[in-house]
């Protein structure tokens, strides 16, 4: 009887604690409910003041709902792979100047609502710097929207068709940054022309885009195919664009021959 004396605070406040760690769970403050967990198995609590472990919770709380933020924005964003600037080589002979990466990775351009082109033959490397580029916008907080630019366009078509096109622009329009991978793959065809113009007309002046392309700029006029839309889209997407021209051989390539 004494023994059971003894032993019932100590399980009194196993219960408490395992309560006060589903009642965080339960207010979705999962990061402050895995910090509360871990300071049951160690003296971290004992060497610490009221306010101190407070803080140490809030902090857990904030990092885990910051870093939740950053995986959603990644998923949303419907990247193809994984891509960061910190990856990027340097030492390959391509064109890419080092200051110009570090002043975009700034994100200033997004910010103010700029462009970005990225042009180079295939396999220069354009749609991993456009990615990285977009990894470290979700990284930011930034809204993030990646598309291959043709099946995009094939996918806007059949929408348009099925009378979900306005829908489908506004997921577009709700990312601070847009990126167009393989821009003017092929030419654009009598009903892409107006889509495009409706995504670029939208962004204009607001929010970025980033544009990857194997086809120089000066060639962009006749891929849009119509001249009157050209001049509108162009006129729409080339102030204060930056510019990436990349080129030198395959990296792809490269690679291949380094392997053998």
């Amino acid at each position: 009887m004494e023994t059971n004396n003894l032993t019932a605070p100590i399980a009194a406040e196993k219960d408490r604690n395992t309560l006060t760690v589903e009642l965080m769970n339960r207010m979705k403050l999962h990061g402050m409910a895995s910090a509360f967990t871990e300071s049951l198995a160690s003296t971290m609590a004992e060497t610490m003041t009221i306010d101190s472990f407070l803080h140490m919770l809030l902090a857990r709380e904030w990092d885990y709902r910051a870093n939740a933020t950053i995986q959603r924005l990644i998923r949303g964003a419907a990247f193809r792979y994984k891509a960061c600037l910190e990856q990027i080589d340097y030492t390959i002979p391509r064109g890419l100047d080092r200051n110009q990466m570090e002043r975009l990775a700034s994100l200033e351009f997004i910010r103010q609502g700029q462009n970005l082109f990225i042009t180079g033959s295939s396999g220069t490397g354009k749609s991993f710097l456009a990615t990285a580029m977009g990894y470290e916008a979700c990284k930011k907080g930034i809204r993030t929207y990646y598309a291959n630019a043709p099946k995009l366009m094939g996918t806007l078509k059949v929408a348009k068709v099925r009378g979900t096109l306005e829908s489908e622009l506004k997921r577009i329009e709700r990312s601070a940054l847009l990126i167009l991978d393989d821009l003017f793959l092929v030419n654009l065809d009598a009903k892409e022309r107006p889509i495009l113009l409706d995504i670029i007309e939208d962004r204009h002046g607001r929010k970025s885009i980033i544009i990857t392309s194997q086809l120089p700029t000066d060639n962009w006029y006749d891929a849009i195919g119509d001249p009157t839309v050209a001049d509108a889209i162009m006129d729409r997407i080339i102030h204060t664009v930056h510019w990436i021209e990349l080129t030198g051989e395959s990296v792809r390539k490269m690679a291949v021959y380094k392997g053998k």
